[in-house]
């Protein structure tokens, strides 16, 4: 009887600290960071653009502001598509604007980007209209369509060449794009022309 105490007791012993290691309250886990945020102030995400940024108006490209930007960002890629578009009866959509090598440290981008293939900050432009924002045009009948502006945080910069067409441009720049995204984030809005 002794001897089973005795073994019981070493026992015992050799598992408390294991059993208290186990019971150990886990570190807090940091919390989660942000995700990366795309707004502007022309329009509420998931409003209506206000003519003055389509092709029924002024066609100005509207400004943009970004916020949590993920950690080793090194450039951004700003879309602007039109995904209720299907271009040549493919699963293209519209290409209404794309700016790729915008600097890691940018923070937005100002209202109306000039024309041009280079904008000042040395990123690079194309759209179906060529080397400058197209604003939303949605005809006048049916339903609104979704212009939705995507930014892309990556952890490289990107140097791909701006063709002649812009849907093989843009599929250049997504390939270069693969393997390299740390954030992503949505803004949309809705347009179609005033009857």
């Amino acid at each position: 009887m002794t001897r089973r105490i005795w073994t019981g007791l070493v026992m015992g012993l050799a598992l408390t600290p294991a059993l208290a290691l186990a019971q150990a309250p886990a570190a807090p886990a940091a919390p989660p960071r942000p995700p990366l945020t795309l707004t502007t102030t022309a329009f509420p995400d998931g409003g209506v653009i206000p003519v003055r940024y389509t092709q029924a108006g002024e066609q100005v490209s509207p400004a943009l502001a970004w916020t949590n930007v993920p950690a080793g960002t090194q450039s951004f890629v700003l879309h602007m598509r039109d995904p209720d578009v299907a271009r040549n009866k493919t699963t293209e959509d519209q290409v209404h604007w794309l700016v790729w090598g915008i600097p890691g440290t940018a923070t937005g981008m100002t209202e109306g980007q000039p024309k041009g293939a280079t904008l000042p900050d040395g990123s690079r432009q194309i759209s179906a209209s060529g080397e400058v924002y197209r604003g939303p045009g949605a005809p006048a009948t049916g339903p609104l369509h979704h212009y939705t502006f995507e930014l892309f945080a990556l952890d490289t910069k990107i140097d791909v060449p701006a063709g002649a067409d812009a849907w093989a441009t843009r599929t250049a720049v997504y390939n270069a794009m693969q393997g390299h995204i740390l954030g992503k984030a949505v803004y949309v809005g809705l347009f179609r022309r005033p009857q």
